[in-house]
């Protein structure tokens, strides 16, 4: 088959310009509107990827400012530390759940989100799961690790704060683009250094948390204040960790395909998940507690807390006094190198559950890079420092993370398991037309939209009343709080159910787990783009 740059010997002005960002061009791969190397089913010797790869993939993931962050919000939001704890304990195992259950058409079939959504969504239909779940979350990271950049030791206090933000960011942009330029099977030896230095930060800040306070602060002896009661706000707790997450476990597919041989992520993903996030979250936690001891207030970002200690020994009477001499000359240092970890911590945050997976339906034009740059852009541009003011908008915005996402997960897990069985047809998940089992209707299998609105809805109307005003309380507002279990099972029973009375008529049709070079797309793939002819 030939490449769409020899289609046309006068192409226009707009055709020479689409031929020339087409995306690179592999041997025996063409380039088409459905299919480029990053979208194909992985390739054996891309497979890299090993059980103790895995470990470290989640080392990323779970030891990471999001997690530090989620459990230390839960003290802001009300709970006491021990709830907290309790509340992070469960979260951490029903993400490990969702994690093996979402990535096992990646670990069977080595194909990645964006093409997982085809046989669901439709060819076309694929394109709503694909933008929704690429935008928001990652600016949030960028943001964070932008913040991570200024801390005084990286960038000297005493600038325009909005000035520093500003130029941390594109510290952080700089970084993040170098660091795309590695595939991601090359990414495992910078994925132990991120792992090595964030880890080396948390561990230094509990020791000066708890060596100063001597315990584990004040929040392990109050009793919990929550506004609605205990039990709403751990449910609400619960909701918004999950949501947050839930961007990552709906994709684990994209790297579950990199795994060299089956099974060679489901041990990480029960154990390393739950692990990494609950021990990140109750560091947190401690560190959160002890530092309102110490300081005074309650800080539940680890950047905000190391600029707030670096003022703190350089300005306070009661910290020069309590502070011994050796801690005294190197706190600079280390301030500098837990800031550098921070930073670290973010890149791989962002690349690990976010940008990697951005190598979307625009498959001609935009491959696993330059979707990453593309989503890092928008992301930002989604002002994601207004989710930031306080603990109650943070965790709110993270719900609403779970509302949408929630339902795409129960749709995927329901049409690949109870709906197809785990069979796929793979060969048609790359053909833009009628021939492809999976074109539906004009390209949008109309279950899927049904079956993520009915999800969506029943917590829609609490989440608009609770951006109106914080203090609303009634029957819609509880459904929010529990958005993502309410979200995932609706949308779950909803799409089995609608396949029962209506069957889609490609069920039980392809294979169950992809053999080595067995794949191979038949016919001709540009159907679509040479209907509509010349641009």
């Amino acid at each position: 088959m030939s490449n769409s740059k020899e289609a046309d010997p006068h192409p226009s002005r707009w055709r020479r310009f689409l031929q020339y960002i087409e995306v690179p061009i592999d041997p025996g791969v063409p380039n088409t509107p459905w299919l480029n190397r990053d979208l194909i089913p992985m390739p054996k010797e891309r497979r890299t990827y090993k059980i103790w790869s895995y470990f470290i993939f989640w080392c990323i993931g779970g030891l990471s400012i999001s997690s530090y962050t989620a459990g230390s919000t839960l003290l802001a939001y009300g709970l006491d530390a021990t709830q907290a704890i309790v509340t992070l304990v469960i979260c951490g195992l029903i993400v490990g759940v969702l994690c093996v259950t979402c990535g096992w058409m990646g670990e069977r079939h080595h194909i990645g989100f964006t093409v997982a959504c085809r046989f669901c969504w439709g060819m076309r239909g694929a394109y709503f799961p694909v933008i929704v779940r690429a935008f928001v979350w990652d600016g949030l990271q960028a943001y964070w690790g932008g913040q991570a950049v200024t801390i005084g030791a990286i960038i000297p206090a005493g600038g325009i704060l909005l000035t520093k933000d500003f130029i941390g960011t594109i510290i952080y942009y700089i970084f993040f683009m170098t660091i795309m330029r590695i595939p991601p099977e090359g990414l495992q030896k910078p994925f132990i250094v991120s792992c090595v230095m964030f880890s080396a930060t948390l561990i230094g800040l509990l020791v000066w948390a708890v060596s100063n306070t001597h315990s584990g602060g004040p929040l392990f002896q109050e009793k919990a204040s929550p506004v609605r009661g205990t039990g709403w706000a751990m449910l609400f707790g619960m909701t918004a960790i999950i949501g947050a997450w839930s961007g990552g476990t709906i994709g684990q597919s994209d790297w579950t395909r990199y795994a060299n041989r089956p099974y060679a992520p489901t041990l990480s993903q029960l154990i390393a998940v739950p692990f990494f996030i609950i021990v990140c979250a109750t560091i947190g936690i401690i560190v959160t507690s002890c530092a309102q001891e110490i300081v005074g207030s309650l800080i539940w970002e680890p950047f905000l807390l190391l600029a707030a200690l670096q003022n703190y020994y350089n300005d306070s009477p009661r910290g020069k006094d309590n502070l011994t001499v050796s801690v005294g000359a190197h706190f600079s240092i280390g301030h500098f190198f837990a800031g550098l970890s921070c930073v670290c911590a973010q890149l791989g945050m962002s690349i690990v559950l976010n940008s990697v997976s951005v190598g979307m339906d625009l498959s001609r034009y935009i491959n696993i890079r330059r979707g990453a740059y593309l989503l890092a852009f928008l992301g930002l541009a989604s002002n994601p420092w207004q989710y930031l003011s306080s603990a109650s908008i943070f965790l709110t915005v993270l719900s609403s993370f779970g509302i949408f996402f929630a339902s795409f997960s129960g749709i995927l897990l329901a049409d690949y398991f109870v709906v197809r069985g785990c069979m796929i047809k793979l060969e048609d998940c790359y053909i833009g037309d009628k021939r492809s089992i999976y074109w539906y209707h004009n390209g949008v299998n109309w279950r899927a939209p049904l079956a993520w609105v009915l999800g969506v809805f029943p917590a829609m109307p609490g989440f608009i009343m609770t951006t109106r005003d914080a203090t609303a309380w009634n029957v819609w507002v509880r459904i929010f709080h529990i958005a993502f279990f309410v979200g995932l099972l609706i949308s779950f029973v909803a799409f089995s159910v609608i396949c029962w009375v209506s069957p889609p008529g490609n069920v039980g049709i392809g294979v169950l787990y992809h053999e080595d070079n067995s794949f191979e797309v038949e016919g001709e793939l540009e159907t679509e783009e040479k209907e509509k002819g010349p641009v």
